[in-house]
C-alpha cells in the first residue's frame, strides 16, 4: 500500500511540473494541456495515458476520461518542452528575435481523444480576429501509427505539416494520401527487412508473428510476411490482438495466442509488434498456462523479436525474468546526446518549489490543481525526476528533438526573407514546404527528409538484460541491409542465440533438396537425395544442381560434381605394354627370319618357301605388327586414320602372297588339259599380288577420301573413353571382309593340297594359319560391333598379332628349324628322294591313297619345278636326273620322258 501511494504521489509531482488543466469540456471533463507562448506554435500529440473510459456507453458524442496514466511517457513530452526552449535560445531563431511556442495535448491513446485534439489545433488556424491565439504552424505527433494516420487526414485539409516520432506504418509515407506527414523515423519496411535479415542469419524459418488489429499491426505484419518469404521464412502462425489494451477482448485474445505458442513447439521465435501493455500480459500468461500444464518454465522459453513499439520497455511483472520467458531482441531507432535533456531534468530537481518562477506554464499548472503543498516536497520531486531519468530512452528523445529543430529551421528560413512578427504572416504550407526543402542540424549533424518524408537513420538492435534494462548490440544499415556488432555484444550472447533451432523440418545437408507437399509451407519438407549427376552443394537447397555430364558426374546423393576420368587405352596399361611386347617380339622374328632367308636363298628349303614372295609376306607382317602398335595411346586423327589402313593393306599383301602359293595347288589338281592350260597362260604371281593389293588400296583409299576415320570421345556414365570411331562401318567391313575372301580363297586351294610330302609341304600350315585367321576374326566381329571400353583397341590387336603369329609360326618358323637344326634335309638329293618316296606312296593303292597320273605328274611338277627346279636352276644331268629317276619312273611310268620333262617345265 504504501508502494501504490508512492507512485500516486509521484504522479501527481509529476503532473505539477509540466501539464496545465486549461479549460473543461462541455460534458465537465477536465482536458489537459501544456502551453507556451511563442511567435510560431507547434502543436504536441502525445499519449499519456493507455486508453479512455469505454463503460459509459452514450450515443451522444462527448469526451471520454482517460485512465491508466502512465507517468514514462512524460518524458517525450519534457523533451519536446527542452528542445523548443533550447532551440529558442540559440542563434538560429534569437538573431531573429522569433520563439517557438507549444500547445501540448494529450490523446490518450485513443484516435477520437487525438482528433478531437487534432480538430482544436484547427480552430485555432481558422480563427481571423485579433482576439484568436497564435495558430498551430505544425504538429508533431502522434505516437501511434493508427492515431497518425487519422489526424493527418485531417492536418492535409489545412496543410499543417506534422511530424511523427515513431509512427511506422508505412501507408504513411504514400505522399499522394499523406502529404503533410513527415517522420525522424523510418517505416517499418525497413523495420521489417531488418527482421527477416536477423532471423536469416541464426537460420530460423519457422516462426510466430503477435500483432494488433490496427494499421500499425496489419502494415507491419503484411510487409513483414512478404519480406519473410523473400528470405525462405515461415509464418508458422499469426496472431492479432485488439488495438486497445482495456478492450473486453483483450484477455482472451492473449489467451488464444498462449495456446497457440504452446501447441506450436517447433516455433522457437516470436515477432511481435505490440504495445508494452500487450506484451506483459502475454508472458504473465504463458507463465500461467505453463504451470497449469505442469511443465517446467524452460518450455515457455522463446526468442522474442521486438519491433519498436516495446522493446525499449525493459520491463517485467509478475516476477518475471528473462530465464523464464526467453531472449529478447528488439529493434530501436536510432538514438542520440542525452546531455542536454538531463541538464534540463537537473534544472528541474534543482528548482523544486521555485521553478514556477521561470515557467509560467508550470505556475497556472499549479495554481489550477491546488497542489502546490505535493511540488513542494524537495524528496518527492527528487524521486520524480529519478524516475523520469530511467525512461529517458535516447531515441525517443532524439527523435523528438529532430521534429523541434527540423521546425525550428523552416522557420528560420522562411523569417530570413520576410517579417515574421506580424500575425498569421506565415502558413503552415509554408512551413511544410520549407520543411520538406530545407536541411536541418541537431548537434552539428545535417538531417533532410527524403522524398517520402521519413528519415531513415537504421536501427539500434538491443538485447534485454536481466539487471539493466537493455544494450545495443549491434546497428542495422538500410542502405546495404547489413548489420554491424558493436562490442556490447558477448560471445555468450550470441552462443546463446545459435543454440535456438526454430525450424519446421531440419536442415537437409549437401546432396539432399526440399520436396515441399502440396498445400504445406515451404518450409515444411523432406529431404530427398539427389539423383545421379545431379547435387546440392549447401544446406536446405530448393533444387539439385546439374552437373556438365558432358565432362562430370556424381553419385546419388552427392553434394559436388566428379570429373570424368579420361580413357584410352594407355602406354601405361599393363595389357598395353604385354602386346606392345609381343608386337615388338613380332618385328624382330620376321626380320631376323627375313635376314636368313636372304642368307638361305638358294636352298630348296627358301625356294620351295617361295622366294622373293617370302620377303614380302615377312615385309607385310613387319607392317602389320607396326599398324598393331598404332591401337596404343591417346587417339588423333592422323592415328586413327593410319592404323586400319596400315593393316588392312599389309594384310592383303600376305594374304596375297599366300595366295599365289596355294593357286599352284588349285593348278595341280585341274585335271582337264585345255582349262589347265588357260589357268596356267593367266597365272602371273606378281600380278595377281599387285591386283588384289590395289584392289584393298583403292578401298581404302575411298574410305579415307569419303568418310575417313576420326577421334571421338564416347561419354560413359562416370569416363570419357577415347577411341577412334572407324567414320564408315562398311568400308571398314569391306576392308576386313576382302582379306577374309583371299583366306577363305587360300583355305580352300591349301587344304586340296595337305598331303603333299612332309618336309616341302606348305599346305597344312597354309590351312592352319588361314583357319587360325579366319576364327580369331570371327570372334572379332561381334565383339567389335556390340561393345565398347577401353580395351576394345586391344582386342582388334590381340586379333592382329594371332593372324600374325600365325602365319609367321606356320610359314616360315618349320622352314627355318630345317635350315638351323635339319641341314641335311636342306639339300637337293633329300628333296629328290623324299618325291620318290611320295610318288611310291602314291601308287600303293593298299595305303588308302590313290592318285591318278595327273595327280600325280602335277604335284611333282608343283613341287620340283616351281618351288625348286627351275629351268635356269638345272644343269644338263640333273634335268636327266629328274627325268628318269622322278618324272617319267617316281610318277607314271607309263610316261615317255619327253612328256614327264615337258609337264615338268611348263609352269
Amino acid at each position: 500500500m504504501a508502494g501504490d501511494a508512492l507512485v500516486l504521489c509521484l504522479h501527481a509531482s509529476l503532473l505539477l511540473l509540466v501539464l496545465e488543466i486549461g479549460c473543461v469540456s462541455a460534458d465537465g471533463i477536465e482536458v489537459e494541456r501544456a502551453t507556451a507562448s511563442g511567435d510560431f506554435i507547434i502543436g504536441g500529440i502525445f499519449p499519456l495515458h493507455e486508453d479512455v473510459d469505454k463503460e459509459n456507453i452514450s450515443f451522444e458524442p462527448h469526451l471520454k476520461p482517460c485512465i491508466r496514466f502512465e507517468g514514462r511517457r512524460l518524458v517525450k513530452i519534457l523533451g519536446m518542452i527542452n528542445a523548443i526552449e533550447t532551440v529558442n535560445r540559440s542563434p538560429l531563431l534569437s538573431d531573429l528575435n522569433v520563439t517557438l511556442g507549444y500547445h501540448i495535448l494529450d490523446s490518450c491513446s485513443d484516435v477520437g481523444t487525438a482528433l478531437r485534439a487534432t480538430a482544436e489545433f484547427m480552430q485555432q488556424s481558422d480563427c481571423s480576429t485579433s482576439t484568436c491565439a497564435q495558430p498551430v504552424m505544425a504538429v508533431i505527433g502522434a505516437s501511434h501509427s493508427e492515431t497518425s494516420i487519422a489526424m493527418a487526414r485531417q492536418l492535409t485539409l489545412k496543410m499543417i505539416p506534422q511530424i511523427s516520432y515513431s509512427s511506422t506504418a508505412v501507408i504513411l509515407s504514400d505522399k499522394a494520401r499523406f502529404p503533410a506527414f513527415m517522420r525522424t523515423i523510418p517505416n517499418d519496411e525497413h523495420q521489417t527487412a531488418a527482421m527477416t535479415s536477423l532471423l536469416s542469419s541464426f537460420g530460423w524459418s519457422w516462426v510466430g508473428i503477435v500483432t494488433t488489429d490496427g494499421n500499425y499491426g496489419q502494415s507491419a505484419l503484411d510487409h513483414f510476411v512478404s519480406q519473410a518469404s523473400l528470405k525462405g521464412i515461415c509464418v508458422a502462425f499469426k496472431s492479432v490482438l485488439p488495438q486497445s489494451v482495456t478492450s473486453p477482448d483483450n484477455s482472451l485474445a492473449i489467451r488464444d495466442t498462449v495456446e497457440t505458442i504452446i501447441k506450436n513447439p517447433k516455433v522457437q521465435v516470436i515477432v511481435s509488434f505490440v504495445k508494452p501493455t500487450h506484451m506483459m500480459d502475454l508472458f504473465l500468461e504463458l507463465r500461467d498456462q505453463t504451470l497449469r500444464a505442469g511443465q517446467s518454465m524452460e518450455s515457455m522459453k522463446r526468442v522474442w523479436v521486438a519491433s519498436d513499439s516495446w522493446s525499449t520497455s525493459g520491463s517485467l511483472k509478475g516476477n518475471l525474468t528473462l530465464d523464464d520467458i526467453g531472449p529478447v531482441v528488439g529493434f530501436t531507432f536510432k538514438s542520440g546526446d542525452l546531455s542536454s535533456f538531463n541538464e534540463y531534468l537537473s534544472q528541474l530537481e534543482a528548482a523544486g518549489p521555485e521553478s514556477t518562477r521561470n515557467n509560467s506554464f508550470i505556475h497556472e499548472f499549479y495554481v489550477h490543481l491546488n497542489s502546490s503543498r505535493h511540488s513542494g516536497d524537495p524528496e518527492l520531486v527528487s524521486r520524480a525526476v529519478s524516475k523520469l531519468r530511467e525512461h529517458a530512452y535516447a531515441d525517443a528523445i532524439f527523435n523528438v528533438e529532430m521534429a523541434v529543430s527540423a521546425i525550428a529551421q523552416a522557420v528560420a528560413s522562411i523569417c530570413r526573407e520576410r517579417d515574421c512578427k506580424t500575425p498569421r504572416a506565415v502558413q503552415p504550407w509554408e512551413v511544410l514546404r520549407a520543411l520538406r526543402m530545407e536541411e536541418f542540424k541537431l548537434r552539428g549533424q545535417s538531417y533532410k527528409f527524403d522524398g517520402r518524408g521519413d528519415m531513415n537513420l537504421g536501427y539500434d538492435v538491443c538485447m534485454w538484460r536481466s539487471q539493466r534494462g537493455h544494450d545495443v548490440v549491434a546497428e542495422y544499415h538500410p542502405h546495404n541491409n547489413s548489420f554491424t556488432v558493436t562490442n556490447s555484444i558477448t560471445t555468450q550472447d550470441l552462443h546463446l542465440l545459435r543454440l535456438v533451432v526454430s525450424r519446421c523440418s531440419n536442415s537437409c545437408v549437401p546432396g539432399e533438396f526440399k520436396k515441399t507437399a502440396e498445400g504445406q509451407h515451404t518450409c515444411c519438407y523432406e529431404c530427398i537425395n539427389c539423383t545421379e549427376n545431379y547435387y546440392s552443394n549447401n544446406t536446405d537447397m530448393d533444387q539439385c544442381l546439374s552437373c556438365d555430364v558432358d565432362t562430370e558426374w556424381s553419385p546419388q546423393g552427392s553434394s559436388g560434381c566428379n570429373l570424368k576420368v579420361l580413357l584410352f587405352f594407355s602406354w601405361q596399361d599393363g595389357f598395353a605394354i604385354v602386346l606392345l611386347a609381343f608386337s615388338v617380339l613380332g618385328i624382330i622374328l620376321a626380320l631376323l627370319v627375313s635376314a636368313l632367308f636372304l642368307h638361305q636363298r638358294d636352298t630348296p628349303v627358301v625356294k620351295a618357301a617361295g622366294g622373293p614372295l617370302s620377303q614380302a609376306i615377312l615385309f607385310s607382317l613387319v607392317v602389320s605388327y607396326v599398324s598393331a602398335m598404332l591401337f596404343v595411346g591417346r587417339p588423333n586423327r592422323l592415328q586413327c586414320k593410319a592404323r586400319q589402313v596400315l593393316f588392312g593393306i599389309s594384310f592383303t599383301l600376305c594374304v596375297s602372297c599366300i595366295l599365289v602359293k596355294t593357286l599352284q595347288i588349285l593348278l595341280a589338281f585341274q585335271f582337264n588339259p585345255g582349262l589347265q592350260r588357260a589357268l596356267r597362260r593367266l597365272y602371273q604371281p606378281y600380278v595377281v599380288v599387285s591386283i588384289c593389293v590395289a584392289l584393298q588400296a583403292a578401298t581404302c583409299i575411298c574410305w579415307l577420301v569419303l568418310k575417313s576415320p576420326f577421334s571421338t570421345t564416347i561419354k560413359l556414365p562416370t569416363e570419357l573413353l577415347e577411341d577412334c570411331d572407324e567414320g564408315s562401318n562398311l568400308a571398314f567391313g569391306v576392308m576386313l571382309g576382302y582379306i577374309a575372301v583371299l583366306a577363305f580363297v587360300c583355305f580352300i586351294c591349301a587344304f586340296k593340297g595337305r598331303k603333299l610330302p612332309q618336309h616341302y609341304n606348305e599346305a597344312k600350315f597354309i590351312t592352319f594359319s588361314m583357319l587360325l585367321y579366319l576364327i580369331s576374326w570371327m570372334l572379332f566381329v561381334p565383339v567389335y560391333v556390340t561393345t565398347t571400353g577401353v580395351y576394345l583397341p586391344a582386342v582388334e590387336m590381340v586379333v592382329i598379332l594371332i593372324s600374325n603369329y600365325g602365319i609367321l609360326s606356320c610359314h616360315f618358323f618349320p622352314k627355318c628349324y630345317v635350315i638351323l637344326f635339319k641341314k641335311e634335309q636342306n639339300t637337293k638329293s633329300a628333296f629328290r628322294k623324299n618325291l620318290y618316296e611320295f610318288s611310291s606312296r602314291s601308287r600303293d593303292t593298299d595305303s588308302g591313297v590313290y592318285m591318278s597320273e595327273k595327280q600325280s605328274s602335277n604335284f611333282v611338277s608343283i613341287i620340283s619345278v616351281s618351288s625348286l627346279y627351275s629351268p635356269s636352276a638345272l644343269n644338263p644331268a640333273e634335268e636327266r636326273d629328274c627325268r628318269e629317276e622322278t618324272c617319267c619312273s617316281g610318277l607314271h611310268r607309263r610316261s615317255t620322258s619327253r612328256h614327264c620333262l615337258r609337264r615338268s617345265t611348263s609352269i
